[in-house]
Order: structure tokens, then sequence, then C-alpha cells
């Protein structure tokens, strides 16, 4: 019968750069559509 291994620490999985990325895309995409309202205000005043 063999002793059961002592459960290691996986290294933590973190993936900071598809949320970054995701982020600044949500974030490009609120100012792109803000500027195209705020143009599309003053074309049609």
């Amino acid at each position: 019968m063999s002793t059961p291994e002592p459960e290691t620490e996986e290294e933590p999985r973190y993936e900071p750069a598809p949320s970054v990325g995701k982020f600044a895309v949500w974030v490009l995409l609120f100012l792109l559509a803000a500027i195209i309202v705020v143009l599309g205000g003053v074309y049609l005043v």
C-alpha cells in the first residue's frame, strides 16, 4: 500500500491579459458610441 502524496499547491492561474484586453475593448466601444452620439447630435442640431 503506497502512502498518499501530500497535495502540492499548483501555481494560481492568473490570466490578466485577456480580461484587461476585454475591458479595453469595452471602453473603446463605449467611447466610440459616445462620440457617434455626440457627433450625431451636433449634426442633427
